[in-house]
């Protein structure tokens, strides 16, 4: 068996980011949280997220994250299955956070993409089938 346990990233602001990954998740919490010595440069950290998973974020953060619509080197995107995006829509709009795009139609899912605090472009999906065929199928 392999699952993705955890996500490391480095953040501009902690604060501003977990308010924005306390929306998105509310049943997650800061499970441990320190600081060290990151090759000669102090920082914070925190796992936020339940028994199974979690983030990973590291405050400290310079510079910008890449550009999204460009084709530099880096990570694009993280998605999170959720199961109702109408309730976490509402959650995020109730935070602060809008949508950047509402995904493209498709009978068999729904999902959205916010930028996080940090530049981070993270999608959210709510499947509408149990199928995978058609769950992983790319047109409407």
């Amino acid at each position: 068996m392999i699952r993705l346990e955890h996500i490391n990233i480095v953040v501009k602001d902690m604060q501003e980011t977990l308010n924005f990954y306390q929306a998105a998740f509310p049943h997650w919490s800061i499970r441990h949280q320190g600081n060290a010595n990151w090759y000669g440069t102090q920082r914070n950290w925190l796992h936020f997220g339940d028994e199974y998973n979690y983030l990973t974020f590291n405050d400290n953060g310079s510079g910008e994250n890449r550009d999204l619509k460009g084709s530099q080197l880096g990570l694009a995107h993280m998605a999170f299955e959720v199961r109702d995006i109408s309730a976490l829509l509402t959650r995020m709009q109730s935070a602060g956070f809008e949508p950047h795009n509402l995904g493209a139609k498709n009978q068999f899912r729904k999902n959205m993409y916010f930028i996080d605090p940090s530049g981070f472009e993270i999608e959210f999906v709510e499947y509408l089938s149990d199928i995978p065929g058609q769950r992983n199928n790319a047109d409407d």
